[in-house]
């Protein structure tokens, strides 16, 4: 994590340049040279250093007092480290007055400047944390781990709050990559049942008898592999909240056992005999229209019905465009810190181009194009350029593409996956970060619609 942290040695004697240089380096940090001012305001310019060690005299143009004036007047946040072999208390107050953080006597220990950079890089840390806990507790558009300004959003940020102590069972629908898992955690963690166990399976992930081991439990000896007893979801959510991912995909047995749990709140480990009961909140969710569903036979009615008993829809990303800069700032502030990038903003034309793209894959697909623009960002600014990728090839399907009148939303998706993985070469991994959905809900989709690879 070291090698994030930019410093900036300047000093007109090469040695004395290069010998403070490697020591840093050895502690892990990036380290460029300078060997004038006027070199160091360059480079200044083109990056954002934390820490400048500038030589208090060095002649032929800027001496080092002049020249952290001239840094500290765009580089504000800073520190700087003057050193010099000629140490006097006007000096020394000279520097301090003009913003130096320290004051370091020629010849440097390596351990005395391991020590003080360390010690600068931690009150940074702190400080970088801090800035983004305050814009957190500031924000004006947020609510817990959600952010928006839509109006439709703020819909549901009421009715979260309105049924968050309640136990009734919650339905959420909406496309993949929408954030309805982070609407699940917003429920339980505002009301009553905050202090107690969220604990989230994927329904979609698993097959039938793993799924039901892993929602039920299971007895020492019930199926080969079962050496020790297990206890399930349910259990372990006991007094909380079961978040149930990708309801859809259940099998019709499975659809049976969730419906006598809803019903009865209780239920046998799978080998058991002894019925186990608990107080469980059942969140579910989806991107399937359960309704459809129940009408074409894949879904029980009354497993609809009981899970359908509080509903909220999630509108895509692109019925919510105005949410764009707020979520991608938002993506930028956490990410830059945990790569270890510094990259403080997104500019006109960056979020121009954001703006204009139409996420299929939601929110999900904003997070993951904001984390590679992270990772191949030369300058401190997100520009149009880091967000190229975004564009689609001549002839690429897309969500404003015209399709045939009549279709439902399953053909069209059916065509916008096929064109998707056609474009691709069938490559399902690249297809999957495409749309912004998981591999193993791209998988579902390919074996529903039969589509060729």
């Amino acid at each position: 994590m070291r090698a994030r942290w930019h410093i900036l040695v300047v000093d007109d004697e090469e040695a004395m340049t290069e010998s403070l240089a490697a020591w840093l380096r050895e502690d892990g940090y990036t380290v460029d040279t300078a060997s004038s001012g006027r070199e160091a305001i360059e480079k200044a310019r083109a990056r954002e250093y934390a820490i400048y060690f500038v030589d208090l005299k060095m002649p032929g143009g800027l001496d080092g007092i002049e020249t952290l004036m001239e840094i500290r007047k765009f580089q504000k946040e800073a520190s700087v480290i003057v050193i010099t072999a000629y140490a006097t208390v006007d000096t020394a107050i000279a520097a301090m007055k003009e913003g130096a953080q320290e004051y370091v006597v020629k010849p440097c220990h390596p351990q005395e400047i391991s020590l003080l950079v360390e010690r600068i890089i931690r009150v940074k840390n702190l400080e970088r944390e801090n800035a983004i806990l305050r814009r957190k507790l500031t924000r004006h558009y947020s609510f817990h781990d959600l952010v928006s300004k839509n109006p439709r959003m703020a819909e549901i940020f009421d009715l979260v709050r309105e049924v968050a102590s309640q136990r009734s069972t919650v339905l959420i629908q909406g496309e993949s990559g929408t954030g309805k898992e982070l609407v699940a955690r917003a429920i339980h963690f505002s009301g009553d049942r905050g202090e107690r166990p969220f604990v989230a399976v994927s329904c979609a992930a698993l097959a039938e008898t793993l799924l039901e081991s892993e929602l039920f439990g299971h007895e020492r000896g019930s199926f080969t592999g079962a050496i020790a007893q297990r206890k399930g979801k349910f259990e372990l959510a006991d007094g909380g909240t079961v978040f149930l991912d990708e309801i859809g995909d259940i099998s019709p047995k499975l659809q049976v056992d969730l419906l006598r749990v809803l019903q009865e709140r209780r239920f046998f480990r799978v080998g058991g005999t002894t019925e186990i009961a608990v107080d469980v909140r059942v969140i579910a969710a989806t991107h399937r229209d359960l309704a459809t569903e129940v009408r074409e036979g894949r879904f029980r009615d009354d497993l609809y019905y009981r899970l359908n008993v509080i509903n909220i829809r999630i509108p895509p990303l692109r019925e919510r465009i105005e949410d764009v800069p707020l979520l991608a700032q938002e993506f930028l502030d956490r990410l830059s810190h945990e790569l270890g990038r510094e990259v403080s903003g997104i500019s006109e034309e960056g979020l121009r181009v954001l703006m204009d793209h139409d996420w299929p894959g939601n929110v999900r697909e904003l997070e993951n194009a904001v984390e590679r623009a992270l990772v191949t960002c030369k300058t401190g600014i997100l520009g149009a350029g880091d967000f190229a990728f975004l564009a689609r090839p001549a002839g690429a399907v897309g969500a404003s593409a015209s399709f045939p009148p009549g279709l439902t939303l399953q053909e069209m998706e059916k065509q916008y996956v096929a064109a998707t993985l056609s474009r691709l070469q069938g490559n399902v991994k690249a297809a999957a970060e495409a749309l912004g959905i998981d591999r193993s809900t791209l998988y579902e989709k390919i074996k529903r619609y039969d589509i060729p690879r």
